[in-house]
């Protein structure tokens, strides 16, 4: 772990050196990230940054978002966005220290280097640069958490810029798309479905409600809904896969073989398509359970509930006509193609308030989450030019992008 603030003078310069000073972080969703927090805060202050700082209610202590700005205080900036918190390395194994960043081959390898420490990191470095040029418009950072356990910790921080920020013209997410313009992914809709049954022995079941039956024929209902979404759609070809997906997540349920169960939960999800919409699949989960499963788990237990409760939702990114961070996106990567990916990120928050958003950032997703994570040195190159083009797009006299 790194030292405390009071060496924080000798603050990193390359954008090489941010990659090894963020990943030495232990930021893993579980943990706090409040100490990555004060290290990035009192680096950009240094250089003269405004920093606002917010959490959702209960995480004030543990956890924080930064959103710090550099440049005037105007509209027309671009937010560089990207999540602190990483996901866990507990049960996998690596050939070196997780939290060290080890070269080997051409590539930096580290819990964090793809997913998406890198690309804060190369921001970071480029700050000193992004002043020196004289900014026309401002560049502001907005460092999240909790995006791992489903984009939660973010929305204060949304809530804050919409309120007390001069209108941005365009949020980048930097996710790993190994540099490629992303316009479009999917959504996540997660859900904890709990049944609460009645117990007896075995040997009664007309005496009791059986939760666990209960939930399989749930379970099935969803299964059901996944085909009738890949024969039926809506599809889109531009996605892998082309339709709405659906997942099974973890179930947990009953005591003993010899009682019936009473309890059980199902945690699951389904992946909706831009064009879908997931409030007519939960009316149909919904008209199914109270049609047909709940009537019947009532017959010998008028008390039997059943609830579906929300975990999260993670709105899609929908490509949008004449799209200012498409339209720079473009202009900085010297790209004109698109894609679409099926993974999920903060994006669709920053989007549903109304704040024009592309997904855009060094790495390749295939290495995200696995042991031995690792960016190839050529995105960090790539992602320094992108760095370099902004820069020099922000301090030119505004006129149009």
């Amino acid at each position: 772990m790194p030292n405390s603030l009071d060496q924080t003078h000798n603050w990193p310069e390359t954008g090489r050196e941010w990659i090894e000073r963020l990943v030495a972080f232990d930021t893993t969703s579980a943990y706090s990230n409040l100490e990555l927090i004060d290290y990035v805060q009192s680096y950009l202050e240094s250089l003269g940054a405004v920093c606002r700082r917010a959490s959702n209610p209960g995480d004030g202590d543990k956890k924080a978002n930064l959103f710090a700005t550099i440049g005037p205080d105007i509209e027309g900036g671009v937010v560089l966005s990207g999540h602190s918190d990483v996901v866990p390395v507990a049960s996998q194994v690596w050939k070196s220290d997780p939290f060290e960043v080890t070269e080997r081959d051409g590539r930096l390898y580290g819990r964090g280097t793809a997913d998406m420490k890198s690309f804060i990191a190369i921001a970071l470095a480029m700050a000193p640069k992004f002043i020196a040029g004289g900014l026309k418009r401002p560049i502001h950072y907005a460092i999240s958490y909790d995006e791992e356990v489903g984009c939660t910790g973010v929305h204060s921080m949304i809530e804050n810029v919409v309120k007390d920020v001069p209108r941005p013209a365009a949020v980048i997410i930097g996710e790993p798309t190994s540099m490629q313009i992303v316009n479009a992914h999917k959504g996540i809709q997660a859900f904890e479905t709990v049944i609460h049954g009645k117990a007896a022995h075995s040997s009664q079941p007309h005496r009791a409600a059986n939760a666990i039956a209960a939930m399989v024929r749930i379970a099935n209902f969803l299964t059901t809904l996944a085909d009738d979404k890949r024969k039926n759609g809506p599809h889109n070809p531009d996605f892998e896969p082309p339709y709405t997906t659906f997942n099974l997540g973890r179930i947990e349920g009953g005591t003993a073989l010899n009682i019936v169960a009473q309890d059980c939960n199902l945690v699951w999800e389904f992946r909706p398509l831009p064009e879908d919409d997931p409030s007519e699949i939960l009316e149909r989960l919904e008209s199914f359970v109270n049609s047909e499963v709940l009537p019947e788990l009532q017959l010998n237990a008028p008390e039997a509930t059943i609830a579906t409760h929300p975990i999260s939702r993670v709105p899609s990114v929908r490509p949008e006509e004449s799209g200012v961070a498409e339209a720079l996106a473009r202009l900085l990567t010297g790209r004109n193609d698109t894609k679409a990916v099926s993974y999920g990120t903060e994006g669709g928050i920053f989007q549903d308030a109304g704040l024009s958003t592309i997904v855009c950032g060094p790495g390749s997703i295939d290495q995200a989450h696995q042991s031995d994570e690792f960016i190839d040195l050529e995105q960090v190159e790539i992602c320094e030019a992108f760095m370099e083009k902004l820069a020099h797009w922000a301090t030119r006299d505004i006129q149009s992008l």
